[in-house]
């Protein structure tokens, strides 16, 4: 590696300016496709409502309406098998990109999943647009890195950055989209990555709020909160929420590998099955249908214990139906719904059996949606965030923050993977890292950071068993780059920045890992 190529890699941090530049350009582009994408989604889902409506008042078009729906499905179907990162949220792909297992052709993935996402959203299949969002930026962030990025690290930085605007502008939560890429793409804090996402996020988020306005997604009546003397009742809505969303994560993977056995069977028959599962709901159950934006505007005190309990039910086996297929989807929105619902009722029973006052029935659906995030994704300060940024008001970080650790703790004590890590391994198994022999020459740099009590913590560079062709080549300490030799002791909170070629990024990504954390 040459002098210049050498700085150009290791003095990534130090070019912010460039950075900014390239990450608000990053933004805005992120930021347009998303808008695109959720107005085309808007008139899709009014269609299909519409749609279904008229089939019912009109028998003879039910027969027309199923063989359209099949189409649909097996349409869909024929996106995902020749586009197969297309599938599902999109997000474990991102993340898989970013460590290096998958190749990602970013026109094609882009192309591909925007169509599949409307067909499915169109369809009425319950599926949000949140997940496709972020791996639509991701995707616009490559093409655009693919021109102005420096090197394949910096390219790695702005696809992050692209995902967080898309999270950003799908749901006008810029600062939610900036810790989603901290905490669950990138799993640790970088000052790069950091300046990077919050410049694409802010640029996204003001291109979306020209086209959305500035009013937040859920209209919530919250002026009232909890008085101390009721914390044990959101202490109680945690554990439900948390107990829930681990009995989502397992059915839901048991949902997966139910579709993939059908699969086995008949490839088109995956994906027709929940289109034609969508026009039976979409005739005799219609709330159902879509993200659930619908069922948020129903929601309220006069909610009864049993309209609730049904509506639950039915959109949990209808998502489950729905994103087990594998069709282009995300999962949170019809997460948050449900965690709305469970939070309604956990709300209707305190307030009719404990005397709580009516008036905190929307806290309990707000504070349950942030919980059955928390419990499913495992990022409790995004659930946190989100969840403020979505109801514009900051008067409930408290009662906020202690269901969702709440259910954080007892989504763990029950053994309960984060969904995004399973669906990632579920990808993997089907798919195995692409790699030529080409990649055995292509270098890629990224970073470690070294946390307190880490097997690596102590040790001098000499006595690390490296695989052949990486090498640590600098120390980030305290601000300042250290060339390390043989004698460089390696301390707690230093960054690694670690060089190797693309072909085994994947695993000595892992081998990092396993020596870096606690």
């Amino acid at each position: 590696m040459s002098k210049n190529n050498y700085h150009k890699v290791v003095n990534t941090h130090n070019r912010k300016l460039q950075i900014i530049a390239k990450s608000l350009l990053v933004g805005i582009s992120a930021g347009l496709v998303t808008v695109l994408y959720r107005i085309c989604l808007t008139y899709a889902g009014e269609f299909s409502l519409k749609m279904y409506s008229f089939a019912g008042r009109n028998p003879l078009l039910i027969a027309p309406l199923f063989l359209v729906l099949a189409f649909l499905g097996w349409l869909v179907g024929q996106l995902v098998t020749k586009y197969p990162l297309i599938s599902g949220s999109g997000i474990p792909q991102v993340k898989g990109q970013l460590m290096g297992y998958f190749k990602n052709p970013w026109l094609s993935t882009l192309l591909a999943k925007f169509a599949g996402g409307i067909i499915s959203l169109f369809a009425g299949l319950s599926v949000g647009r949140e997940g496709p969002s972020i791996q639509l930026g991701a995707a616009t962030a490559h093409g655009v890195g693919n021109k102005i990025a420096s090197t394949r690290t910096e390219k790695k930085i702005l696809i992050a950055s692209g995902a967080s605007a898309g999270l950003s502008a799908a749901f006008n939560a810029p600062l939610a989209g900036v810790m989603f890429a901290l905490e669950e793409i990138y799993k640790y804090f970088s000052p790069i990555v950091l300046l990077a996402t919050i410049v694409s996020a802010v640029a996204a988020d003001l291109v979306s709020s020209f086209f959305f306005g500035l009013t937040p997604i859920f209209h919530f009546d919250l002026d009232n909160t909890f008085t101390l003397d009721n914390y044990w009742i959101i202490l109680v809505l945690g554990v439900v929420v948390g107990t829930a969303g681990a009995f989502y994560n397992f059915v839901i993977i048991k949902s997966l590998k139910l579709y993939k056995r059908i699969a086995e069977y008949n490839t088109n028959l995956k994906f027709i099955l929940p289109f034609l599962a969508a026009g039976v709901f979409g005739l005799f159950f219609p709330i159902v249908l879509g993200g659930g934006d619908h069922i948020i505007e129903e929601l309220g005190p006069a909610s009864s214990l049993q309209w609730l309990f049904l509506v639950l039910v039915v959109k949990f086996i209808f998502s489950m139906v729905s994103f087990g297929s594998g069709a282009p989807g995300g999962i949170f929105f019809p997460l948050l719904v449900m965690g709305s619902l469970l939070g309604g009722i956990v709300g209707n029973v305190a307030i009719s059996g404990a005397g709580v006052d009516p008036q905190l029935f929307f806290n309990f659906v707000a504070l349950a949606m942030a919980g059955f995030f928390t419990a499913i994704v495992r990022a409790p300060i995004t659930g946190i965030i989100l969840l403020i940024e979505m109801t514009g008001s900051f008067s409930h970080l408290l009662p906020l923050t202690v269901v969702s650790i709440t259910a954080y703790v007892t989504a763990d004590l029950l053994k309960s993977t984060p969904i995004y890590e399973s669906l990632l391994e579920l990808q993997l198994e089907a798919k195995q890292a692409e790699a030529s022999e080409r990649d055995s020459y292509k270098m890629i740099t990224f970073e470690s950071i070294v946390h307190f009590g880490a097997a690596i913590e102590g040790k001098k560079v000499r006595d690390l068993e490296m695989p052949f062709g990486t090498l640590i080549i600098a120390i980030r300490r305290e601000g300042i780059d250290i060339t390390p030799h043989g004698d460089t002791e390696i301390r707690a909170e230093d960054y690694l920045v670690v060089l190797t070629n693309v072909k085994d990024e994947p695993r000595v990504r892992e081998m990092m890992a396993e020596l870096t954390e606690s």
